[in-house]
């Protein structure tokens, strides 16, 4: 299959980006055809007051993901706006694109209520799903992986796929499936949603003692006043931070020695920042050996794939609507 996916360059990549998008990333790319890319462009779509320096943000997200095990021999990285096409395509379907299915969006309604600190009552934000359907049927995805959240947003992409090829009578693009992860969310050290703007994230870059220093604060089950106090495991956020990435044998450890109180959360959080340091450590070690050179030349070469494709497609575009004839093979 083909894959299409992307990710915003708004800030460091922290654990929760770790589990919920690069570890399926790293397997899809075993066996299918994946196009990754730095949705820039989507970062002005909430961010654009913010003043980011998407240049050496974007630049700094590749180099996390191919440290964290994104294989640029095997999968095909490259930058939303090098990519012209993408904004090409965008207007085009924006042209098509009723003002109803993008205000009835879920989603839409949700993250204005989310963002009320923010000024988002923008076309961009508005037509957030516009431009990621042009990210995904430029390349005839065959799956894209996303969260349950993310439907909304999919089924936009398939109606404006089957509206253009009713209103233009040929049938240029592929309607792209949904391929829904499977991996559960992280909750940040304070039990809220992890992000860098709650001060509550481990991040992929962070050492060994500032990964212990977060995990020290981090909440656990309040019953647990004393260490003789028994708890209960499954309200414990350190707890799911081991289901995520401790092994099967400490995981019963912990949840035996929390329920009969032979363990302290001290020493539960001692197990958890071991497994952790597991996961970041080789990270770090990839990440520190890259050059900005050698990203430069990565993005290069996905560039150029990814421009050669979108450039054939374009070409069936746009001889699709302005020269009134389906001849497209």
């Amino acid at each position: 299959m083909r894959i299409v996916s992307g990710m915003r360059p708004t800030g460091k990549l922290h654990l929760g980006h770790y589990l919920g998008v690069l570890k399926n990333w790293i397997e899809l790319q075993k066996e299918n055809e994946c196009f990754f890319f730095v949705a820039d462009w989507h970062a002005l779509s909430t961010s654009y007051e913010d003043k980011l320096n998407l240049k050496s943000l974007s630049l700094e997200l590749v180099k996390d993901w191919v440290a964290s095990g994104i294989d640029p021999n095997s999968s095909t990285i490259f930058i939303q706006s090098s990519i012209k096409e993408h904004a090409e395509l965008y207007v085009i379907l924006n042209m098509i694109t009723p003002l109803g299915w993008l205000e009835r969006n879920p989603t839409y309604k949700d993250q204005l209520q989310q963002m009320k600190n923010k000024e988002i009552h923008t076309a961009g934000f508005l037509t957030y799903p516009v431009l990621q359907t042009a990210d995904i049927i430029l390349y005839d995805a065959n799956r894209v992986p996303i969260g349950e959240d993310q439907r909304p947003h999919l089924e936009i992409a398939r109606e404006i796929v089957r509206r253009f090829h009713h209103l233009f009578e040929c049938e240029i693009f592929t309607e792209p499936k949904e391929l829904l992860s499977s991996t559960s969310r992280l909750l940040g050290l304070d039990g809220r949603k992890m992000s860098k703007s709650y001060n509550n994230a481990i991040f992929l870059n962070d050492s060994k003692d500032e990964v212990w220093q977060k995990l020290r604060g981090a909440k656990t089950d309040p019953q647990r006043v004393k260490r003789t106090d028994p708890g209960d495991p499954e309200v414990c956020l350190i707890y799911d931070y081991h289901k995520a990435f401790s092994n099967e044998e400490i995981v019963k450890k912990v949840e035996d020695g929390c329920k009969s109180a032979t363990i302290g959360c001290v020493e539960c959080k001692k197990w958890c920042a071991q497994s952790i340091e597991k996961v970041l450590e080789p990270i770090r070690e990839k990440r520190a050996s890259l050059s900005n050179e050698e990203i430069d030349n990565i993005i290069k070469k996905g560039n150029e794939k990814a421009k050669e494709i979108t450039a054939k497609k374009m070409e069936k575009v746009n001889r699709a609507i302005f020269e009134i004839k389906c001849d497209i093979g």
